[in-house]
């Protein structure tokens, strides 16, 4: 009776720590910048510069804390030919993401990366030199004019989830499979020990 009680105690131990492994998000690590560039070097290194205002942000939890932000573009200096404008960013605490609010002007830098997900998109962060419209008056005063976007589009951030998956879901779902079938055998495997055990001492 001891050692089922044993078996049964590891068993849910295993499951335990198997389900924070693959539902929890990931732990923080402190996000470290290098020392900010100037306009000019980070207009080089960004595939997308434009100027905008935040229309919706979706945040999302599965794996890890990130967001995606519905831009209504305004003024494009680069990489940027439609009127709307979605870029990932973290959920902030240690992972660079860029703290966006919903009717706020920014001026945006950002790159096609997959630090928020396996899938390439536009990111920005705290390390760019995204900022608000009211902030960036230096940048402004070196991008000059800009143009306007010349697609008009109207996107729904639900619906691009649903096409791309949602950003930062990075956790292959054959992988979460692929560890419940080890928890079965482990606990198959803890079943037939002891049932083994007890048939043996009862001889």
């Amino acid at each position: 009776m001891k050692r089922l009680r044993i078996a049964t105690g590891l068993a849910l131990l295993l499951v335990s720590l198997i389900g924070f492994w693959t539902y929890a998000p990931s732990p923080a690590q402190a996000c470290s910048c290098a020392m900010p560039g100037t306009p000019a070097e980070h207009l080089e290194r960004a595939d997308a510069v434009f100027s905008g205002t935040v229309v919706d942000v979706k945040q999302n939890t599965m794996g890890y804390i990130t967001k995606r932000v519905l831009f209504e573009a305004e003024t494009t200096w680069k990489g940027v030919d439609e009127t709307q404008v979605v870029v990932a960013t973290g959920g902030g605490g240690g992972d660079c993401g860029y703290d966006f609010e919903e009717g706020e002007s920014y001026l945006v830098y950002a790159a096609e990366s997959t630090m928020y997900g396996d899938e390439e998109r536009l990111v920005t962060t705290i390390c760019d030199r995204t900022a608000s419209l009211g902030a960036a008056t230096e940048d402004l005063a070196y991008l000059g004019e800009g143009r306007p976007p010349a697609t008009k589009v109207d996107f729904d951030l639900q619906g691009l989830a649903e096409e791309r998956g949602a950003v930062g879901e990075s956790t292959d779902p054959a992988l979460r499979q692929a560890s419940f079938w080890g928890i079965g055998i482990v606990l198959a495997a803890i079943f037939l020990y002891v049932v083994w055990n007890r048939r043996k001492a009862g001889k």
